[in-house]
């Protein structure tokens, strides 16, 4: 099987039977951390949604917001997400918006288990530290209060997720062993 993902090794043959594992949250809940975490704990290939719109696009996510606007960035999500939904055995990260991004949950859900990384604001700013510079809709005035504002309108779909780990009281290692554990097994749906 081929596959059109420049941030996968070119070795990676995918798999149809087995179900995504995507990872959804808060900017600083963990996914990139956790996901590529797992997915050597499970020998999987790990794909960071916004870094393979960034390799496509050939600009980061910020130069994208900047220079062409959120809606172009999340029609670039979609189409992603659209070939996600022809493969499968991938851990993936999307960016924290993702999952509002129109019909992107209903195109990958029957290809993916979705695990919602709970977590509050002020704990998700403070795992960002400075790396939160690098996010586009967190460099305003009050970051702490776009987060809060970002959580009010997301948490409803960040809810629908097929499971739902509150990661406050963990730490990395014991989230990576609870996502590791959530895993489908090879070959169940």
């Amino acid at each position: 099987m081929s596959h059109t993902f420049l941030t996968l090794p070119p070795e990676w043959d995918g798999s149809w039977t087995e179900r995504h594992l995507v990872l959804v949250g808060l900017p600083g809940c963990g996914k990139t951390t956790v996901g590529k975490a797992v997915a050597t704990q499970l020998g999987r290939a790990f794909l960071d949604l916004d870094q393979e719109i960034e390799r496509r696009e050939g600009s980061d996510i910020a130069t994208i917001f900047a220079e062409k606007g959120e809606p172009y960035f999340r029609e670039r999500e979609r189409t992603v997400t659209t070939e996600l939904a022809e493969i499968g055995g991938l851990v993936v990260s999307p960016g924290g918006g993702w999952i509002t991004n129109g019909d992107a949950l209903t195109i990958l859900r029957p290809r993916a288990k979705l695990i919602y990384l709970k977590v509050k604001p002020e704990t998700a700013l403070k795992r960002m530290g400075a790396s939160r510079t690098s996010r586009p809709i967190l460099v305003r005035p009050d970051p702490l209060g776009e987060l809060r504002r970002l959580l009010v309108e997301r948490g409803g779909a960040y809810d629908r997720a097929d499971e739902v780990i509150d990661t406050e009281r963990m730490t990395a290692q014991q989230v990576i062993a609870k996502v590791a554990a959530l895993a489908p097994r090879r070959g169940a749906a």
